[in-house]
């Protein structure tokens, strides 16, 4: 079991930088690939950023490429999301998620993430 706890959500202007963190407990959080997750109001859940289980490895969503950076820090346990010059459309609930251990792939699909952080809110005004 893996629990997730996210953080540094708030109101930011547009143009300035953030940064998420996710805060991990439980075993196997260095074997498990993680992603965040965004969901805007009245839209669906999507994908942002992922990486690999050993952190060789990211995606990013099209919306964020060159504008995020996932990294991961496996002896504190945390995930973090760094968004430069956000935008009024990076306005959403962001969600840390973690993959179980073993699997050492990204993917997209929310579905294929077991384990969920609560959310943080980030509002971009412009």
């Amino acid at each position: 079991q893996l629990q997730l706890v996210e953080s540094g959500g708030g109101l930011v202007q547009a143009g300035n930088s953030l940064t998420l963190s996710c805060g991990a407990s439980g075993r196997a959080f260095s074997e498990s690939p993680v992603a965040w997750f965004r969901q805007a109001p009245g839209k669906e859940r999507a994908f942002v950023a992922g990486l690999n289980w050993s952190g060789s490895s990211a995606d990013y969503s099209d919306s964020v490429k060159g504008r995020a950076t996932i990294s991961k820090d496996d002896t504190k346990k945390m995930v973090y999301l760094q968004m430069n010059n956000l935008e009024p459309e990076d306005t959403a609930v962001y969600y840390c998620a973690a993959r179980p251990p073993g699997y050492a792939g990204i993917s997209r699909r929310p579905r294929y993430y077991d384990y969920w952080g609560q959310g943080t809110q980030v509002t971009v005004s412009s």
